[in-house]
């Protein structure tokens, strides 16, 4: 069955479609989710949400505006996002050890393993420098444009278009 098929019985809400894509898509999610909150508890509820948010709103997936992939990763990364922005997810980092930050700042130096579950580490590694570093901030580490401009020392505007830019160069990569 192909996956167009396959997220048609999905967008019908057939149960072993679900089944599947959840398979063929959970690692890579957890992945976003994990290099975004830094806990595996929470990125796993977060991950079951996202399934459950895109079985829910299946009927606004279309497959003329991208690829189901990038359409369920987008709405991984913003319930990601949304969670650490969380009055909850806040409080219940107050009182950490010295051990986590010690593994964050080692974690952040390069992509996550489990971000890597779909192969596009390969694809990222081609595009120039200043590609890798926006895409890496905005996609792999779930930092706002705002915050990637503030980090990068450049304005928010050269980060749209760069993020844009690289985005299509990383579509050509896979199309071709």
């Amino acid at each position: 069955m192909s996956l167009d098929q396959l997220v048609i019985k999905f967008q019908n809400k057939d149960e072993k479609a679900f089944e599947t894509l959840y398979n063929m898509y959970s690692k890579s999610m957890h992945g976003i989710i994990y290099n975004i909150v830094r806990d595996h508890d929470i990125s796993q509820e977060v991950m079951q949400d996202v399934f459950i948010k895109a079985w829910h709103k299946s009927d606004s997936y279309s497959a003329e505006k991208g690829r189901f992939f990038t359409w369920i990763l987008n709405i991984a990364r913003n319930a990601a996002i949304d969670k650490t922005r969380s009055k909850n997810y806040k409080n219940s980092k107050k009182n950490l050890n010295s051990d986590f930050f010690v593994d964050i700042i080692q974690d952040n130096e390069s992509l996550d393993k489990q971000t890597d579950a779909i192969g596009i580490k390969k694809f990222v590694s081609m595009l120039t420098k200043k590609c890798i570093e926006v895409i890496e901030l905005l996609y792999f580490k779930g930092y706002t444009q705002k915050e990637a401009s503030e980090t990068l020392e450049m304005p928010i505007g050269t980060i749209k278009t760069r993020n844009r830019n690289c985005i299509n160069e990383l579509r050509q990569m896979l199309d071709a």
